[in-house]
């Protein structure tokens, strides 16, 4: 920006900045006002004295069509990658004069895109205008952002002035979510906790097993879980509830936020860690998520909003693995050497560094770029 353009911004933001039109009405006002000098022509002065008091209401207004503006912002609700941000802002006049030919400008990180701004005819004395915009949101990621930019030029179109007013704005765009219909990491890793859930239905089924408490019947309740004895000292029907019997295990898909990536594996890992989990949570298993700056989170909110923020190389807060099976996903094959007893991975390889990886402890899968990322999470086991 040069000096002439800094000196312009400065001049919209600090007083007024004349429009073409404005710097021709100055230029016609004063060769008036030198006409009238040399030729002592009463007429000239009027003319050039109108134009110069035109000029200085242009000037005084749009100033003060600018006060007693407020912006605020209602809540942006969370999207999923390639969805459509709605945004929506309420301008106030708090004044007791209409506020007309307004610009009102939303300043967006250049990551979301380009400004966003819209024109308002007016806005009548102490009510609002509504204003409301729907924005692409291509890419996963916390977005902030604050200045909403008011201009005007009323009444006259002459001097154009702008001022910002803060709003802070937050924007959370979650990775996308492919749905699976099956997916041997998660799977073959669960076949355990399958066969305690049919043990535990099982023990559920029968009259025998460890009784937590007594409780009054309910209609429903199965005949051979009443407990006569006490039903009999109560004078009404007593059940017994027996003790669930549950594994304890977790697993947990762990992101290797900590290392080195290239930037469109991670972004893939991250879609990949949040397709795993939702399709685990649709089973019905135990599943936990652990990243580098999060540690261990559980919860679908959560862990959406902790994958949208993640970034690889980060500083690792919780640099200690879980001591469970994990899902790792990683692009750094030698951390596949330390990994917990009955862990799988998932391995973004880097075609020019190709690795061995048939005699690895654990299966896993080796994703390629190049291929469609939900068919690979439904592939076999190497």
């Amino acid at each position: 920006m040069n000096i002439a353009n800094r000196f312009s911004n400065w001049l919209e933001t600090h007083a007024v900045k004349p429009d073409y039109s404005g710097w021709v009405l100055a230029g016609v006002a004063i060769c008036f006002f030198g006409a009238a000098i040399n030729t002592m022509a009463g007429w000239l002065y009027v003319i050039s004295g109108l134009s110069f008091a035109i000029l200085g209401i242009a000037i005084i207004l749009p100033k003060r069509s600018l006060r007693g503006i407020s912006i605020r912002r209602q809540p942006i609700q969370p999207v999923s990658a390639g969805d459509d941000l709605t945004i929506a802002l309420e301008i106030s006049n708090q004044t007791l004069q209409s506020k007309t030919l307004l610009q009102v400008q939303d300043i967006l990180p250049f990551v979301l895109g380009k400004p966003v701004k819209t024109a308002i005819e007016a806005i009548a004395p102490e009510t609002s205008y509504r204003w409301v915009y729907e924005l692409r949101a291509s890419r996963r990621g916390v977005y902030q952002w604050q200045t909403v930019r008011l201009r005007t030029a009323a009444p006259l179109g002459l001097f154009w002035c702008r001022r910002d007013r803060n709003s802070t704005a937050k924007a959370i765009v979650y990775p996308h979510v492919f749905t699976l219909t099956h997916c041997p990491l998660i799977d073959e890793i669960g076949l355990e906790d399958k066969q305690i859930a049919n043990s535990q239905k099982r023990s559920q089924s029968s009259t025998s097993g460890i009784t937590r408490s007594l409780r009054p019947y309910r209609m429903g309740d199965p005949t051979r879980l009443i407990h006569w004895r006490t039903s009999a000292r109560y004078g009404e029907l007593r059940v017994r509830e027996l003790e669930v019997i549950t594994s304890g295990q977790e697993i947990v898909i762990c992101l290797d936020s900590a290392g080195s990536w290239q930037s469109d594996n991670f972004e893939q890992a991250v879609t990949a860690a949040a397709s795993l989990y939702f399709y685990a949570v649709s089973k019905q298993l135990n599943i936990k998520l652990w990243t580098a700056s999060t540690g261990l989170i559980k919860g679908d909110r959560p862990v959406l909003e902790a994958l949208a923020a993640t970034n690889a190389t980060i500083e690792a807060i919780n640099s200690n693995l879980p001591p469970h099976p994990l899902i790792w996903l990683t692009e750094n094959p030698q951390s596949l050497d330390i990994l917990p007893l009955g862990s799988r991975w998932v391995l973004w390889q880097n075609s020019s560094e190709p690795s061995n990886l048939e005699n690895r402890q654990f299966p896993g899968l080796t994703i390629q770029a190049d291929q469609s990322l939900q068919l690979q999470l439904q592939k076999t086991l190497i």
